[in-house]
């Protein structure tokens, strides 16, 4: 038997333990994630979903087995809110690393069924207050729930197709940083030649040495970068000023003669040394004026401080968040495969609510990118 709890009432110390301990534990999925997402409510509508197993005498329930933080996006216009509604779960649940299929599937269904995600389920109506935004208007459900992964969920994928989630392809590469001559030697000699040649003209400063100004110069890097090429929504730079501010988002920005070129921001796990899991460091975001400061490198220098920045915390792994679907061509794919990285494939879970704005939404996305 199999218990599902939410916010309020799953147990913080417990929350936390699960993740640090879990092979798929990120920091997307700790307490801290959700309050981050909760205290931009313009931007998240978060959501938490916590399994317990069997119950021990008095009522009491055993053990937190699997927790899923996710979050629905929200928007300022009703029209984009209506078509680009979706609802991410980076990183993938966290789980026990013997979780049974039973615990997961209830997970996952639990995640589905949760009242901002599904209102359809009987008794429920657009006047529920998950479905309030802060000035009263109705937040409509996500057209699809996402979960990104970035460990390895294969012996709980019947599990998940079970729950609504069906598997899709993706990649992704993870950097070993534990040695760092190894680190340094995994490399390509471009990218040797690059940060030798770098390191004479520019700087990479962190959190403590920056300023919000410079956080905002960054972010019109990025807003650029998206707008120009990615050519999928971005978050607006508050989001990126409440990182900084409340110590989420680690920064850490490439400089030239005083300028800031380039940057990333970057995340990072605590794990139980003890178990062998030696913490991550995330590459969430990641920008450069690279046809500007063509003898810089300021995309590669961001990366490469990064990565250093996980060897020197002691973390075992940078994780790049992504590149691409297996057999596309994809240039970030090309630029992150020569920081000597393994390319992994633990894919996406989709469930998709609404199957008609979905394909309307990749249709989009795909006439968008191809719009210059």
């Amino acid at each position: 038997m199999v218990k599902v709890l939410t916010y309020k009432d799953i147990d913080r110390v417990e929350w936390n333990a699960l993740v640090k301990a879990s092979a798929t534990g990120t920091w997307f999925q700790t307490p801290e994630a959700y309050e981050f997402f909760a205290s931009m409510p313009e931007l998240f509508r978060p959501f938490v979903v916590g399994a317990y197993s069997q119950p021990l005498p008095k009522g009491k329930w055993e053990r937190l087995r699997g927790v899923c933080v996710g979050y629905v996006t929200v928007e300022k216009s009703p029209l984009k809110q209506f078509f680009t509604r979706r609802a991410i779960i980076i990183g993938g649940p966290a789980l026990a690393d013997d979780a049974s299929s039973e615990e997961v599937e209830t997970l996952m269904k639990a995640v589905r069924d949760q009242p901002i995600l599904n209102p359809s389920l009987k008794g429920r109506t657009s006047n529920h207050p998950s479905f309030q935004g802060r000035d009263g208007k109705r937040l409509y459900a996500p057209i699809y729930i996402e979960t990104r992964n970035f460990n390895d969920y294969s012996k709980w994928k019947n599990a998940l197709a079970s729950a609504g989630f069906d598997y899709r392809p993706h990649l992704n590469f993870h950097v070993d940083c534990r040695d760092k001559e190894a680190m340094w030697e995994r490399m390509s000699e471009n990218r040797h030649r690059q940060v030798r040649k770098a390191q004479a003209t520019v700087e990479c400063l962190t959190n403590e040495g920056i300023s919000e100004l410079e956080v905002r110069e960054w972010y019109e890097i990025l807003r650029e970068l998206y707008r120009t090429k990615v050519k999928t929504p971005l978050w607006p730079v508050e989001f990126f000023l409440e990182a900084y501010r409340q110590g989420v988002g680690k920064f850490l920005l490439v400089k030239h003669k005083g300028k800031v070129i380039g940057g990333s921001m970057v995340v990072m796990s605590e794990r139980v040394k003890e178990l062998g899991n030696e913490g991550t460091v995330y590459e969430w975001f990641e920008c450069g004026l690279n046809a500007e400061y063509k003898e810089q490198y300021p995309s590669v220098m961001a990366t490469w401080a990064g990565i250093t920045l996980a060897h020197e915390t002691g973390c075992a792994r940078y994780d790049m968040m992504g590149a691409g679907e297996p057999g596309v061509p994809y240039g970030v794919r090309d630029f992150k495969s020569e920081f000597g990285g393994e390319l992994v494939e633990h894919g996406r879970f989709l469930c998709v609510n609404k199957p008609m704005l979905y394909q309307i939404g990749k249709l989009g996305v795909k006439l968008l990118k191809h719009i210059r």
